[in-house]
């Protein structure tokens, strides 16, 4: 994973290089808006993933297009990464022993929402009439602004919409890999649909002893004009 990591900041940082190769011509910006849904599922490292939870992500997006075909992608995105989990012993519901060798299972629901910034960069194909079609690849930077928990234990809600804020972490980063097309309707605006993989690499815990990431796959659906 670090070197995925590397990766991606390398590719990012030739960015402002292939910029400034190509400043001769303006190959200029554009400004969309997006509103998708997300399907988020968690894998924690004392437990296991319960399948996908459905969230939701809206918010602007910017290409900024530093030669043909090829653009620096990002945005401003509010992202709601939902997921479930069933976790031994669970922090700060579990208030056993931890030395001793007990092992309670904790059904949880994280639903996290982060202010997103991703970092790509985007190849887009020639157009076939109206269409092109796309690859994106970049980091995503993600900052929590809203953290809520459920938990059952033995069959039993024991907390319902719980603040969990204190108990996560303020900055989750992820790997973007993306695909899809854009289709034009006019001159100066066209619609963009596909579809998004965000592996986040991160811990989104603040405990030392656990470990959780999230993941999730977005349809990807925004209009640039």
């Amino acid at each position: 994973m670090k070197k995925a990591i590397i990766a991606v900041l390398f590719l990012l940082a030739t960015v402002p290089t292939f910029a400034q190769n190509y400043a001769a011509r303006d190959y200029g910006f554009r400004l969309g808006l997006t509103a998708h849904p997300t399907f988020g599922w968690l894998k924690p490292e004392d437990g296991k993933g319960n399948g996908l939870s459905l969230g939701f992500s809206y918010g602007m997006l910017a290409d900024f297009n530093f030669a043909e075909n090829y653009s620096f992608a990002t945005g401003l995105t509010i992202t709601t990464i939902n997921g479930k989990s069933t976790e031994i012993n669970a922090r700060p519901y579990h208030i056993g022993d931890p030395f001793a060798f007990q092992m309670t299972p904790y059904n949880l629901k994280y639903k996290l929402q982060y202010l997103e910034i991703p970092f790509t960069v985007k190849l887009r194909t020639d157009k076939v009439g109206t269409v092109s079609w796309y690859g994106q690849f970049g980091l995503s930077n993600d900052f929590n602004i809203g953290a809520r928990q459920n938990v059952e234990l033995d069959g039993r809600e024991t907390e319902n919409n719980k603040n969990i804020k204190d108990y996560t972490k303020f900055y989750r980063a992820g790997l973007i890999l993306g695909a899809g097309g854009e289709f034009d309707m006019n001159n100066n605006s066209a619609i963009s649909l596909g579809l998004t993989y965000n592996n986040g690499f991160t811990n989104i815990v603040k405990k030392q002893d656990r470990s959780v990431r999230s993941h999730y796959v977005g349809l990807n659906f925004g209009v640039f004009f």
